[in-house]
């Protein structure tokens, strides 16, 4: 038997945002069991940017340094290149650090960009492999590959599990007291429980809109055949194959996707066609090797009419659905595993009320929504230009063409990948656990982050005189910072101990802290958002009572 028959939360679904929940939910020592009917982490790269805000989750986790460490050679660049085809001309390039220069960079940078972590361009193959192990390690945690949800119910009291065995149609069942279902686009667990997805779908564009192959494949001569430096993304533009292909381990293995133009039949589609495609994209030949190929829809810009009911959730690719422009897909769902994970564990340890779950889907949906829209946005700025006729020619008239297409990739560019408002910008305001104090937060915008400490949004960020990131100050559950330094805490100290919350207090002498915070003290929630501010501790236990999900 590979996993108890009880456990507080079943999981289905072993992707980034399960395994996440995993994790915070073993860390708090919750016991988890956990299904999905692959027989192992991701082959396919899949996904393959993390955002700075899922980097600064996974720091507070104690991985980030690891998952740094994973997919590209330290020094290898991590530009977006655009071409006319991979060995021919360059269009233009947004030029990023290298895993190793990021490091170093983040702790130089302020304002739309002052952050405990900066992006990393990796596979997700490879993001997985470090989630699975460290949900793995955690007391109580029990994840099962080759096991497919088959069939659940919910009562009053939990819920009941049937897992299935893959290899074999072995049936266990295991009660628990939630269910959530990370478990993909064709979640079982949406259907089961009544919700669609709505939004836009079938968008057509001449890239980035329609059928799209997938080919995961080595080259090991790529980058001597290809004259251009190395990028990790590389766009094609021309009138013939439209393409993105991300570099997966810099030596050799690369994520290829292009459009499949009129007439092209995606069931016909062998080896040797996807290698003609290649070598189109490429504009030249080389030895390839296919390790995995597939087909896949762009132009989604979904989310689920729900997120919540009963004692069951969504989260993950099961409550939306992204076209891949700006990476936001995976991103979004390490960020619902994060919301839902710690107050999960509040309210099995008696530390939440009955509001907080329902904030769930108060805080998420409409994060998930914006999230869409702003993808659909960058797919559109991408896939809505087509190519002019004289692209690819040895001409003047070429080379004019080539020139105006590199002045706006630079400038789509810019919009698509440096995102810090879309990236840290995401607020949960009007959320029945954020205690507001009226005012007004900076308006969101894709491409300028505004710190604020504004009750609803991310914890303003800076660094400390001893190279100390702010964050690493902060409790793994609540903290309340002090950056005025009479302000009084002892009646949050006192209130929560009789909660049973744990609230560690961060005192700071800090003129930098005051200004950014602008108020004596602020409430930070387990995920980093600023829950509530104020000069005192009058109504300590009030406040308290509501962002725990206990109402006024």
């Amino acid at each position: 038997m590979m996993f108890p028959e009880h456990a507080e939360v079943v999981v289905a679904g072993g992707g980034p945002c399960g395994l996440m929940l995993a994790n915070e939910l073993g860390r708090r020592g919750v016991s988890v069991v956990l299904a999905d009917e692959k027989p192992t982490t991701a082959f396919n790269p899949q996904a393959n940017a993390t955002q700075a805000r899922t980097m600064e989750h996974y720091r507070r986790r104690g991985f980030a340094e690891e998952i740094r460490q994973q997919g590209l050679p330290p020094e290898y660049p991590t530009d977006i290149a655009y071409f006319t085809r991979y060995a021919t001309y360059e269009l233009a390039r947004f030029r990023l650090p290298s895993a190793r220069e990021a490091t170093d960079v983040v702790k130089t940078l302020s304002g739309s960009w002052s952050a405990a972590e900066l992006p990393h361009r990796v596979s997700q193959k490879y993001v997985e492999t470090v989630l699975r192990r460290h949900a793995e390690a955690l007391p109580g945690v029990h994840v099962n590959y080759g096991w497919r949800l088959a069939d659940f119910t919910q009562e009053r009291t939990g819920v009941h599990a049937t897992l299935e065995c893959v290899a074999n149609g072995e049936r266990r069942v295991v009660t628990g007291a939630y269910l959530v279902g990370a478990d993909g686009p064709r979640s079982m667990v949406r259907d089961r429980l009544g919700f669609a997805y709505e939004g836009e779908t079938g968008v057509a564009r001449d890239f980035m809109g329609g059928r799209m192959c997938a080919v995961y494949l080595r080259a090991p001569t790529f980058y001597d055949v290809v004259p251009n430096p190395p990028a990790w993304m590389y766009v094609t533009f021309n009138k013939d194959r439209r393409t993105f292909m991300a570099a997966v381990d810099g030596k050799g293995e690369f994520a290829f996707h292009t459009q499949l133009r009129p007439g092209e039949d995606e069931s016909a589609i062998t080896d040797d066609m996807a290698r003609e495609m290649f070598y189109r994209a490429a504009g030249a030949e080389m030895d390839i090797e296919i390790l995995a190929r597939g087909t896949w829809t762009a132009g989604h810009a979904l989310v689920s009419s729900g997120f919540q009911q009963g004692r069951v959730f969504l989260g993950g690719d099961a409550a939306h659905l992204f076209t891949p422009a700006g990476g936001l897909g995976y991103n979004t769902a390490i960020e619902d595993a994060v919301n839902l994970g710690w107050k999960l564990a509040a309210v099995l340890q008696g530390a939440g009320g009955p509001e907080l779950l329902a904030s769930y889907a108060r805080e998420r949906q409409p994060l998930a929504r914006r999230n869409t829209s702003y993808a659909r946005q960058f797919a559109d700025s991408l896939g809505n230009r087509s190519a002019p006729d004289e692209i690819e020619s040895a001409t003047p008239a070429g080379e004019a063409q080539r020139r105006e297409a590199g002045v706006y990739f630079d400038a789509h560019a810019r919009r698509e990948f440096n995102i810090p408002g879309v990236t840290f910008g995401g607020r949960y305001d009007g959320s029945p656990i954020i205690v507001s104090d009226g005012v007004k937060p900076p308006p969101d915008s894709a491409n300028v982050y505004v710190p604020s400490a504004c009750p609803g949004g991310r914890a303003p960020h800076f660094w400390l005189a001893d190279g100390c990131s702010l964050y690493d100050l902060f409790g793994f559950e609540w903290t309340l910072l002090q950056t005025g330094p009479d302000a009084p805490t002892g009646a949050f100290e006192e209130a929560a101990a009789d909660m049973n919350i744990d609230l560690r207090i961060v005192r700071l002498d800090h003129a930098e802290a005051r200004t950014l915070y602008g108020a004596d003290l602020a409430l930070i929630r387990p995920d980093q958002i600023v829950a509530w501010r104020g000069q005192g501790d009058r109504g300590a236990a009030e406040i308290l009572r509501r962002v725990c999900g206990w109402g006024t």
